[in-house]
């Protein structure tokens, strides 16, 4: 096997090994088959920590946590070579600094969302089903909670618009769920299912969010489509992230759904487990993850707190 090959078997080798454990490793293989490009272009022989050092700065994104995130992939794959090579260095942990950091994410307000929303009716062309779709999945996204992925993968026969339930196959972690939808939705969903099948009678697939040419929606598309709609409505994203993302809205529906049971004065420590198991999240933590960092909330929090020092109800 030549020097500009080894790398590539390598790394094909440990995704197929860790794959057969089930993780997908979409991220990571991509990542590490950038390394195995900056490997083998180098000629090296042995994975060392010049080597490590060099392909994290190497990253398109000029900042330690990228770095750090680079050498976070980089490890399980050197640890799996050591089998191979006891030469190999595991990079340290901490070579850039920490992998993540708590990003703000931008929480729409009910009035942008509705903004947002009327805002659909403007896109084109004329006489499609465009406007239709990006408002019935936006406004399904701000409804549900529901990861992009998810929703853009709905089938025709995981719409149950009389029992008002989603049925959510192969989610993250191979996981699936069912959804009850708020009485508000399936008529919602039900007017976009009439339009879409006068406009688009014969599709090539039974997805249920679709083109005008009948294919799915493409992410990458409705992700440009958000931003050509909060740029239009003049809006300047709050918290850390640089665009609006199609993931605030799942992060929104989150906060919003706490907030309202803070403001009903609900069981909180009762209903977050419940709220967890809806949004789809393997552990409860993952919940509370969505929830660190958000002003509202922690206003929340403090007056709660202020009222138990003071012996008073919360």
């Amino acid at each position: 096997m030549n020097a500009v090959t080894i790398w590539t078997s390598r790394v094909e080798a440990y995704l197929a090994y860790r794959r057969r454990f089930g993780f997908e490793l979409k991220i990571e293989g991509a990542r590490l088959a950038s390394f195995a490009r900056f490997a083998n272009e180098r000629g090296a022989e042995q994975l060392t920590l010049e080597l490590a050092t060099d392909w994290a700065r190497a990253s398109c994104h000029p900042r330690s946590i990228s770095w750090a995130r680079r050498i976070e992939v980089l490890r399980g794959f050197a640890t799996f070579c050591l089998r191979m090579d006891p030469e190999t260095v595991v990079p340290p942990r901490h070579l850039f600094g920490p992998a993540h950091r708590r990003l703000v994410p931008h929480i729409y307000t009910d009035e942008e969302l509705q903004m947002l929303l009327a805002a659909t009716d403007r896109l084109g062309p004329p006489e499609s089903l465009r406007p239709a779709t990006c408002r019935t999945l936006l406004g399904l996204l701000a409804a549900t909670g529901l990861r992009i992925s998810e929703a853009i993968h709905l089938t025709r026969a995981d719409v149950d618009l009389d029992a008002g339930t989603l049925d959510i196959r192969n989610a993250k972690y191979h996981q699936r769920r069912f959804i009850p939808l708020h009485v508000s939705v399936p008529p919602r969903l039900m007017a976009y299912v009439q339009l879409r099948d006068k406009l688009v009678p014969t599709p090539c697939y039974d997805h249920f969010f679709l083109r005008d040419d009948g294919r799915p929606v493409d992410p990458r598309s409705l992700r440009y489509t958000l931003r050509s709609l909060c740029h239009q409505l003049g809006w300047q994203v709050r918290g850390d992230h640089a665009y609006h993302r199609l993931h605030d809205l799942r992060h929104t529906f989150i906060v919003h759904s706490v907030l309202r049971l803070y403001e009903q004065g609900g069981d909180i420590e009762r209903s977050l487990p419940a709220l967890s198991i809806y949004v789809g999240h393997a552990k409860l933590a993952d919940t509370y993850w969505y929830l660190t960092g958000i002003p509202d909330l922690m206003v929340l929090a403090t007056e709660r707190f202020h009222h138990y020092v003071q012996g008073e109800p919360t």
